[in-house]
């Protein structure tokens, strides 16, 4: 977030607006009353919209978000190390999203470090040969259909909303082998393995959270609903 001028809080939400941002959702202000304080925060969402923006827009729009991204990250620099890395990384997935299709993932070798899964430094090869996500009520449900070393497979994520923090969280179960077959996928289209658990049963729990929500944001196929999932789950 960011605090300009009080006198500016006016004219910064405009440009925002112009920019294509939209309060409430990708940004909050306050004009200042009697004496106080102003602000505009930037909300992760709008940062990385912002920098989206400034990869895939077009004219003015991609310029001001151009400029916008760049003020952003030289306020970070300034706050530290720390800070500005946090910046960077989301500005980075920002400009990632809706860039890659799902099979562009073709071959890609990752590792499987889990030690519940017994496949502790285990490397797979994953091909992906498509997929999709569809919003059903109040669940977004990712399937992705892939070949793990050879193996073809489908496999579905279900991402809900859950606590007091309305946080993004996803579940999947499977046994052992296509545990560690899922694993591979979501660390091949992520770059992050995901959680696992075992159940009493033997069942594993695979859970994915709101950072492999944003890799899956990177393509084509799963970001439309995406957004759209977050935006009527928001609150």
């Amino acid at each position: 977030g960011y605090a300009p001028n009080p006198n500016s809080i006016q004219q910064e939400t405009q440009r925002l607006g112009e920019m294509g941002l939209e309060e409430g959702r990708h940004f909050s202000a306050k004009t200042p009353k009697g004496g106080g304080t102003g602000y505009v925060y930037i909300l992760r969402e709008g940062l990385a919209y912002a920098a989206w923006l400034s990869a895939h827009g077009e004219g003015e729009q991609k310029e001001l978000a151009k400029s916008f991204v760049a003020h952003i990250l030289k306020r970070a620099e300034d706050a530290g190390d720390n800070v500005y890395n946090k910046v960077l990384k989301i500005v980075e997935e920002g400009k990632k999203w809706d860039s890659l299709s799902l099979t562009d993932i073709r071959g890609a070798e990752v590792e499987v470090k889990n030690r519940k899964l017994g496949a502790e430094g285990e490397k797979y090869v994953v091909t992906v040969t498509g997929g999709g996500a569809k919003i059903e009520g109040k669940l977004l449900r990712l399937t992705i259909t892939a070949e793990v070393n050879g193996v073809r497979g489908e496999y579905t994520i279900t991402y809900v909303r859950r606590g007091r923090n309305n946080v993004a969280v996803a579940y999947a179960y499977a046994s052992v082998a296509d545990a560690r077959r899922l694993a591979a996928v979501v660390k091949a289209l992520t770059g992050e393995e995901p959680g696992v658990y075992q159940r009493s049963d033997g069942t594993m729990m695979i859970q994915c959270t709101r950072k492999h929500l944003e890799g899956f944001r990177r393509y084509k196929e799963l970001a439309g609903a995406i957004e759209e999932w977050l935006e009527k789950t928001r609150r």
